[in-house]
């Protein structure tokens, strides 16, 4: 049986939460980059959690333990991303992420700006082009009488802003 086969036996029979338990980190020397990446992530939003609930004052009945209430949420949201990140499955989810990402071929900066000012262009010109369509048809509904404004016609007020008069 392989090591692979052999670790992912183990963790299944360990199960979820006493894997959670040990001190270890599971393959230390693998996707070191999007571990790292996962588990700051993980515990900024545990830390901002801890602290939104804390500045919420859900926890004003506490008095003077509710700073203690604060420290003990922040320690056990930064315990629980190191643990996170090291149970097995999700660790062995993050290596190959990583594998993969490693394989991507990224774009040159100049590809991206170039692909960005394309983007750009055609939002601009598709808003033109729809707000000609758009003066087009409501000067048709209005001169036909489909639509009718209490002030002025859209197309008057449009040249009058576009000519200053």
């Amino acid at each position: 049986m392989s090591s692979i086969a052999k670790d992912k036996q183990d963790s299944m029979r360990m199960g979820f939460w006493s894997e959670l338990f040990q001190l270890g980190a599971y393959k230390p020397n693998q996707g070191k980059v999007i571990r790292q990446t996962t588990f700051g992530m993980i515990a900024l939003l545990g830390v901002l959690s801890a602290w939104e609930l804390y500045r919420s004052g859900a926890m004003s009945g506490l008095g003077g333990a509710a700073l203690f209430v604060l420290l003990a949420m922040v320690v056990f949201c930064l315990w629980f991303a190191y643990r996170i990140v090291n149970y097995s499955v999700f660790a062995d989810f993050l290596v190959a992420v990583e594998a993969e990402m490693n394989k991507v071929s990224w774009p040159s900066k100049k590809e991206v700006w170039n692909a960005s000012m394309v983007v750009i262009f055609v939002i601009f010109a598709m808003s033109a082009v729809l707000f000609a369509f758009d003066i087009v048809w409501t000067w048709v509904f209005e001169s036909i009488g489909i639509r009718y404004s209490d002030k002025e016609s859209y197309l008057l007020r449009f040249f009058r802003w576009i000519f200053g008069g």
